[in-house]
């Protein structure tokens, strides 16, 4: 748990408000220290927030990626549509043993991927472009930039084909590399149902809540999600959407709760 405040408990036990939010799970990795946005959002409003990744990924090892017949030094650019699959690539460059080149392209479906690249590039010094958070976004920028690359997209088992499609349309030389799994973690519907508001960023974790309970009622349950791709998960899950960023005047998630509470008056 992150943040139970002070005023969190007296809201909830006091609070005539039946449809106030007061307690909201995170589906991702808890941050490293307080000095994150999410704090400020608890402190703020009187939250109880908690982190629980929905997903965790199991890396292929060596072995298994050699399977594909897939060298990472063939191809003169990157496609990444998340954190992990930097994590996964980069990590599995240094199995292989394979030395990624100073002058690999990188394309990223959004800005904070971009930066997240700085965890294992000399970022200033690289070619790193990046979408607006959408595959359409993405690929304007592939389009924009594009220079004969030979494109390589490290993706987990359970991916979309959206950006291979569009690269066999646009008759683009390129390859898809499963480097993870994707396996859903183990839940309980009594957990869930301690939240007033469960909060998505990534479709696997919206389809790891429906493998966990199959035929879910949402019932009071709220649930956000984070960008385009898993707000589509929701819907197509046949749940209801409370919160959606980026969105007009809210880009960011915390953003996006703070908005909807202002207007719920919790």
């Amino acid at each position: 748990m992150l943040i139970n405040h002070p005023a969190a408990s007296q809201s909830m036990n006091g609070s005539t408000n039946r449809n106030a939010i007061k307690s909201i799970l995170i589906t991702q990795p808890k941050p490293e220290n307080d000095k994150n946005p999410y704090s400020e959002l608890a402190r703020k409003f009187g939250l109880v927030i908690e982190f629980k990744p929905f997903i965790h990924l199991e890396p292929l090892s060596a072995k298994e990626f050699r399977k594909w017949k897939i060298n990472p030094a063939d191809f003169t650019a990157v496609v990444f549509t998340s954190r992990g699959a930097v994590d996964q690539f980069f990590k599995l460059c240094d199995e292989l043993r394979v030395k990624v080149s100073a002058d690999m392209k990188y394309y990223c479906l959004g800005e904070t991927i971009a930066l997240y690249l700085q965890k294992y590039i000399l970022y200033r010094k690289r070619k790193v472009f990046h979408g607006d958070g959408t595959v359409k976004g993405l690929t304007e920028i592939i389009d924009k930039h594009y220079d004969g690359e030979k494109f390589l997209i490290p993706c987990s088992d359970n991916h979309k084909s959206d950006l291979s499609d569009y690269f066999r349309r646009v008759k683009y030389e390129c390859a898809e590399a499963v480097i993870f799994k994707t396996v859903p973690v183990q839940l309980t519907e009594k957990e869930l149902r301690k939240y007033d508001l469960v909060v998505f960023f990534t479709p696997a974790g919206v389809q790891a809540l429906i493998q966990n309970f199959p035929g879910f009622k949402q019932k009071g349950l709220r649930i956000a999600a984070f960008g385009p791709l898993t707000t589509q998960a929701v819907l197509d899950s046949g749940l209801k959407l409370a919160i959606q960023a980026p969105a007009p005047g809210t880009p960011s998630m915390t953003m996006a709760i703070e908005h909807f509470l202002q207007q719920s008056g919790t």
